[in-house]
């Protein structure tokens, strides 16, 4: 049983994304999803040019990481620099995906800053070994290096590094 466990974790430590390094690129089209606006592929190599903040998450845990969301629209760090991806992890939820993307589309009017994805298959979970059914974050450098991850509800401490990584390599809307 024990190799069993060291079997597994070696498996995603492998596959799975790691803080420091840039990750595979993974693209999402077609039925595997994309960019609610216009539905195009998505490349997780669009993850640079700007310190990006991404937000992995099942519709069934969308309010998990809300304390830090509201969080990080007060900081109002300028947008010339700095990014928020939202990935909905389409197949992790019981919820039907047109009233998914229904909610999506409207998100999507109403935050235009943010960039919003589907994923309908999951497909980060299982190229990336982030956690499934779960409110992951993810921050990312401007050439697309992985600085923070986290799979459930971020701390205090959490939210103040995160802050932190940000604030060290954006400049101050002034």
């Amino acid at each position: 049983m024990k190799k069993l466990v060291v079997l597994l974790l070696s498996v995603v430590y492998l596959f799975g994304i790691e803080v420091g390094e840039k990750p595979k690129e993974v693209i999402l089209a077609g039925k595997d999803g994309g960019y609610v606006k216009d539905n195009k592929p998505f490349s997780t190599n669009d993850i640079r040019g700007k310190v990006y903040i991404v937000f992995y998450v099942d519709p069934d845990e969308k309010d998990k990481n809300e304390v830090f969301a509201e969080a990080l629209k007060k900081k109002h760090y300028n947008r010339a620099e700095y990014g928020s991806i939202a990935i909905v992890n389409m197949a992790a939820t019981w919820k039907p995906d047109f009233a998914i993307e229904m909610l999506l589309e409207k998100k999507q009017k109403e935050f235009p800053d943010t960039i919003y994805i589907k994923d309908k298959k999951s497909v980060l979970v299982k190229e990336w070994g982030i956690a499934n059914d779960e409110s992951d974050i993810l921050l990312f450098d401007k050439d697309g290096k992985l600085l923070f991850y986290k799979a459930g509800k971020m701390t205090p401490s959490d939210m103040k590094k995160v802050f932190n990584l940000i604030e060290e390599r954006i400049s101050w809307n002034l």
